[in-house]
């Protein structure tokens, strides 16, 4: 189940120049390992969960970092008809980076700026979801601003009621 440190980072009007965030405590349910949090002033709805296991290495090296907050998201908006996969990873990526997203044997990358990491369209938003709900885990692997390689592997169990929760809540 979600705890509280998911008091959560919400992506609003994410584009290739301009990520701002907000935190919000409307939880309206829990799938699970996920989440799903509704914002009113812009409305917003997303499905939300942190990961079940974090490695991180440098030089092929287990190490000891800080992070912040590791959470990967699917976000709806009114009128937009389909969701935005997102993650953060707890720090600012590698400059020119992308972040390694595998469900199931399917790769997909989602291109960074700053703490942030997207898929590059709609239409990869359009195979992403599918694959997060017919899968059983995601892991992602990227590169920190320090070279510091992260490879967090999250949970999919309710990532479809949440998914679904997310997209009925902001549907019109």
């Amino acid at each position: 189940m979600m705890n509280s440190v998911l008091g959560v980072v919400a992506m609003t009007g994410l584009t290739a120049t301009a990520v701002s965030a907000q935190v919000s405590t409307n939880r309206v349910a829990a799938e699970t390992d996920w989440s799903v949090f509704v914002e009113e002033s812009p409305k917003e709805c997303w499905s939300v969960s942190a990961p079940k296991e974090t490695l991180n290495s440098k030089d092929g090296k287990p190490v000891s970092v800080r992070r912040g907050d590791i959470l990967l998201f699917v976000t709806y908006r009114p009128g937009s008809g389909q969701g935005e996969v997102s993650f953060t990873g707890g720090y600012p990526f590698a400059d020119g980076s992308s972040v390694d997203l595998e469900i199931g044997g399917t790769k997909f990358e989602l291109i960074t700026e700053g703490e942030w990491a997207w898929s590059s369209s709609p239409d990869d938003d359009a195979k992403i979801i599918p694959a997060l709900k017919s899968g059983t885990a995601a892991t992602l692997s990227a590169r920190s601003a320090r070279g510091t390689r992260t490879l967090d592997t999250f949970s999919l169990l309710g990532v479809s009621s949440a998914i679904d929760t997310a997209a009925k809540h902001c549907a019109g």
